[in-house]
Parts: C-alpha cells; sequence; structure tokens
C-alpha cells in the first residue's frame, strides 16, 4: 500500500507540476494578451471584473497550480526526510504499543528515490540497537519494525531466551573478539500481560544501546521454526555482508529475523525516531462503535524511541 501511494504521490506531483510551469510560463502570459486585445478593441478602459475574468485560468488550472507547492512539500518531506507510520502489533512492546504513531528519520541510512528505491545519497548505516522500519524480505509490499541485534559479519546467537553476539573481527584487532553475551536485567513489577498471558520485562544492555523487552516464561523456545543457514546451529546466524539481523522486543511474540533471516540494506526504509500520537483502542465485542475508533489518547507515550 505504502509502495503505491509513493507512485501515486509521485505521479500527481509531476502532473500538477507540469501544469504549474506551463501556467507560469505560458498560459498566465496568454491571458494577458486576451485583455491587451480585448482593451485595444474597446473605447474605454476595462472593468476591474471583466480583466478579472479574462486572467481568470481554467478550474484545473488554477487547481494545479494551488494544489503543485503543497503536493511537492509533502513529497519531499515524506520522501527524503520523516514518514509517518502506524504501530500495527504488539511485537515491539514494550518500546512500541499497538496504537502508536511514529516518525520515521528517511535521511540517516541515505536518500533513495520514493518510488524503484535506489540510493542516490549516502549518509550512514544502522548502529546496533536501532528501531528500524523496512520493507519485508518475504514481501516487499509489507513494512515491518524491528531492532537491529546483528551487523554485516557478526555472529548472532539466541539460545535459551538470551541473546549472544560475536562481533567482527577487524585488521586492527590484538585478538577477535569472542561471544559476549547481553545482559537482561529482571524488572520488579514489570509485568506486563498480552492476551491473557503474563509477559516478563527486562532490560537489555546492548554493547551501545539499553532498552527493555518482554519474555513470555511459559513459551519453550521455537528453534525449530528458526531460520536454517549452512555451517550454523539452528540457533545461530551469521549475518551476510550488506544485510542485518532484526529481533522484536516482545521476543515471544515476535515473526523477526530468527524465522525469515537477514534484512537487506536496500530494504531499510528508515529509522523509527518519536511517537507523534498514541491512541487507545480497548473495546470489546458489545461496545457500538467500530473497533477503529480510539477509547483514549496516551499523551504520556509521545516523545523520542529509545
Amino acid at each position: 500500500m505504502a509502495v503505491y501511494f509513493s507512485i501515486f504521490l509521485v505521479f500527481i506531483t509531476i502532473a500538477t507540476g507540469i501544469v504549474w510551469l506551463a501556467d507560469k510560463f505560458y498560459l498566465a502570459g496568454q491571458r494577458q494578451l486576451k485583455v491587451d486585445d480585448a482593451q485595444n478593441q474597446c473605447a474605454e478602459p476595462l472593468t476591474k471584473e471583466t480583466v478579472a475574468t479574462l486572467l481568470e485560468p481554467s478550474a484545473m488550472v488554477d487547481t494545479s497550480v494551488q494544489v503543485f507547492p503543497v503536493i511537492a512539500f509533502v513529497l519531499i518531506l515524506r520522501s527524503f526526510l520523516y514518514e509517518p507510520f502506524q504501530i500495527p502489533s504488539g511485537s515491539m512492546m514494550p518500546t512500541l504499543l499497538d496504537g502508536d504513531f511514529i516518525l520515521v528519520n528517511k535521511f540517516n541510512y541515505g536518500l533513495r528515490d520514493p518510488v524503484v528505491r535506489n540510493k542516490f545519497f549516502d549518509v550512514g548505516l544502522p548502529e546496533r540497537g536501532d528501531v528500524v522500519v523496512f520493507k519485508y524480505p518475504n514481501d516487499p509490499q509489507i513494512d515491518y519494525i524491528k531492532r537491529v541485534i546483528g551487523l554485516p559479519g557478526e555472529r548472532i546467537i539466541y539460545r535459551n531466551k538470551s541473546l549472544y553476539i560475536k562481533a567482527v573481527c577487524l585488521p586492527t584487532d590484538d585478538k577477535c573478539p569472542d561471544f559476549v553475551q547481553v545482559i537482561q536485567n529482571f524488572q520488579k513489577n514489570g509485568e506486563y500481560v498480552n492476551h491473557q498471558r503474563p509477559l516478563t520485562r527486562y532490560t537489555s544492555e546492548m554493547p551501545n544501546k539499553t532498552h527493555d523487552i518482554l519474555i513470555d516464561n511459559q513459551i519453550p523456545p521455537r528453534t525449530g521454526n528458526y531460520f536454517t543457514q549452512a555451517g550454523t546451529q539452528r540457533d545461530e546466524f551469521i549475518v551476510p555482508k550488506g544485510q542485518y539481523f532484526v529481533m522484536g522486543d516482545n521476543r515471544d511474540n515476535s515473526l523477526d529475523g530468527r524465522y525469515w533471516g537477514f534484512v537487506p540494506e536496500e530494504n531499510l526504509v528508515g529509522e523509527a525516531v518519536a511517537i507523534w500520537m498514541s491512541f487507545d483502542f480497548d473495546r470489546v465485542e458489545s461496545d457500538w462503535l467500530p473497533h477503529w475508533v480510539p477509547t483514549g489518547v496516551r499523551l504520556s507515550r509521545i516523545g523520542a524511541i529509545h
């Protein structure tokens, strides 16, 4: 849906832009010539009403001239700077909740054209811990949001609900890094309830970013469903060059890289940086209002994403 909207937005911008240029450099002049010709054929000066009528553009031209600057601004803002998204599920709880409306920075990871998405200006690459929006590798028509766990060349192990990361061995390293366990500190009074199941909240101390995660201790590891990669164990992943390994913060309720693999760099849309609005949708079947009508506003959630 987002791809079709981008194509539609580009088409409307081009169409209205062509009409805007035609009016600025040709049509407006032609209307002024009509006024001059009419004035030359009349002994008396033309009335203001007559001049205004002769100078008035057609409805299509007038609409295009008025709309083009607004549409062009929206296209530039949405394509190259910030794009709004809505969180449709709980896979990123507790960082993001269903009903959060977020802003995605599309500049941080380089500028791409809004249709084919070819990068034409390099800025930077994701860092571990970034919350990123990307095109789902198995269906690029769908936008996913997860957290970057593994960078290109790294080895990741997710075993017994604990995370281990082995960084890339650099030429400058005297000794290649070994696996380092990501510390998960239990939070007292941090229990969540999701679909009547209790979830335990931990603080995950990533090497360069600390964030909260949820774990369902009643669900056993699903290693049998994990993405299989030659030369690795079922719970181990080697991140290919130019790709990233991502996971949801709601560890046991997230369809992420553990199950389908890696995110190519060209699939990245941008970094989720802020929540600009958040709604509750706590409706029961007996409510007469549709389920998509909010039941409240969560103003306390508005702010930066960590």
